[in-house]
């Protein structure tokens, strides 16, 4: 059997619900990525972490470190763990959209405390092109059809 580079980006309706491979293999890097890259710096945080937590920066590393650890499971099933990056989607573009652009379009986002935050959400738009959007409609739209 010939490796044909062709098969990647093909519907397979028999796997994965016809959701091409290449977005199969990309949403697995992904996870990948959150788990090891943002899962290093979350545990390393709690784990090290010395004296009392103030709530909310608590809060905040708890819930970056859960993403990390669900994306941990993403690895395995990528398709059952899209809500966690469309939550991820969700909650970046509107941070960009609420605090982000209002500084960049008044021309006070360079320097300001947001920027550094800015330039760590703004990969979100390659999250956007990795998603299966027809099977993210197709699953969770309140309007499909029940087979």
């Amino acid at each position: 059997m010939a490796f044909d580079i062709g098969n990647i980006f093909r519907r397979d309706p028999a796997h994965y619900d016809g959701v091409r491979r290449i977005n199969i293999h990309l949403l697995r890097a992904l996870y990948a990525l959150m788990f090891f890259m943002l899962g290093q710096t979350t545990w390393a945080e709690i784990l090290t972490h010395e004296g009392p937590w103030d709530p909310g920066k608590a809060v905040t590393w708890c819930v970056w470190t859960g993403f990390s650890a669900i994306a941990g499971i993403g690895m395995f099933h990528p398709l059952k763990m899209l809500p966690i990056l469309l939550l991820e989607i969700f909650y970046k573009v509107l941070w960009l959209v609420l605090v982000a652009y209002p500084l960049w379009a008044e021309g006070t986002l360079m320097g300001s405390p947001a920027e550094g935050t800015t330039w760590v959400f703004l990969p979100v738009l390659l999250v956007v092109l990795i998603i299966p959007w027809g099977y993210v409609v197709r699953q969770y739209s309140p309007f499909r059809r029940e087979r």
